[in-house]
This record gives C-alpha cells, structure tokens and sequence, in this order.
C-alpha cells in the first residue's frame, strides 16, 4: 500500500522553482560567465518559462546576488566547521589552513565574483547589495574570531572587527591571485592569521 503525497502548497512549489532555477543559473554562470549568461538560457535549462524566473527574481543582478550567496554560504559553512572543531586554537587554524588550501581561490568561482563586481560600476542596487554583504561578513567574521579567543582564554589587543577586516582583505586577495596561479602558497594565510590572533592576544 503506498501512501500518496499531500499536495504542495503553492508557496512550495515557488519555492522549489527558486531553488532550481538557483541551482542551474549557478552551474550556467560559473561555466560560462555572468555576461554570456541570459535568462532565457537558465529557464530553459531549468524547463521552465522565461515568465518563472521573473516570477521569482526582478532580474539577472537578482538571480546572479542568490547564487553568489549559495557559494558564500557554503564558505562560511567551512569557515565556522573549520573553527569549531575540537581543538586549541593552533588546532582550530591549523583546520582552517586545511579548509584555505581546498577551496580558497577556486578558479570559477572567483572569475565570476569579480565579473559581477564589475557590474556594480554601472548598477547602484547591485553596489549596494555587495557592500552590505560584505559589512555582514566582517562582523560575522569578527563574532567568530570573539568566540574563538574566548574559547582558547584569550583576549585581543586589537578589535575584532579591524581583524576580521585585515583577514578578510588578506584572504580575498590571496584568493583572486590564486585564481591565476593554482601553485601559490596559500599557506600564508594561516600563518599571518596565527601571527595575528597570537601576537595580539593577552590572557
């Protein structure tokens, strides 16, 4: 005896189509690039109607933002995993130096964050959008480096926000270079990293 399904909800169902059409504009726009990926392309790679994907995003700007927020999301994700493991401190960066060499700089997903930076130049919405992301990101990231010193009975000498900042520079920049040059010694990230939780900290 099988047991039908209740019927989706409309508001499933949208957002099940906004999760594919997520999932396929990414896949088309780290393959092909932002500029050369239209919207008509997604949708018909999704099987859906050009009328879904503005049912669902105002435009490409919105759709390409969503995707780029799966791929921030999944790096916080190794960010935080890497930083709450089981571990002193030097345990904690050394699992970070092991996320850093694995992902930092992947070669595509680079290429389209600074493609769709560009974009910012002549959108003023999507200027803004990347700007509040980054603020979020610097004080997520200042939250971590907080509860990682705490955990380990240590306090900074420097704010953690000014940190996260020098960090995050730090590892966007090793990231765009490495995007070119797949033998760079990332390592230095976590290294500087140690320095400067170490060199700062006072118990």
């Amino acid at each position: 005896m099988t047991v039908e399904q209740a019927p989706r909800t409309r508001a499933e169902r949208q957002a099940q189509t906004r999760e594919r059409l997520i999932e396929v504009a990414r896949e088309l726009f780290l393959d092909a690039g932002y500029a050369a990926t239209s919207l008509d392309k997604v949708a018909v790679a999704a099987g859906f109607s050009k009328g879904a994907v503005y049912s669902n995003f105002a435009g490409k700007e919105e759709l390409c933002m969503a995707v780029l927020d799966t791929i921030h999301e999944e790096q916080i994700e190794g960010v935080v995993a890497a930083f709450t493991v089981d571990a002193d401190i030097d345990g904690r960066i050394d699992a970070f130096a092991g996320w850093v060499r694995e992902k930092l700089g992947h070669p595509r997903w680079t290429a389209l964050e600074v493609e769709f930076a560009a974009v910012a130049r002549h959108s003023p919405w999507v200027a803004s959008e990347l700007v509040k992301r980054h603020r979020m990101l610097v004080e997520a990231s200042a939250r971590l480096i907080d509860q990682v010193m705490a955990d380990a009975g240590l306090a900074l000498d420097i704010d953690a926000r000014k940190s996260a900042t020098a960090l995050l520079s730090l590892g966007i920049g090793l990231g765009a270079m490495r995007s070119l040059d797949a033998e760079l010694d990332v390592d230095v990230f976590a290294e500087t990293m140690r320095a400067l939780l170490r060199g700062s900290a006072r118990s």
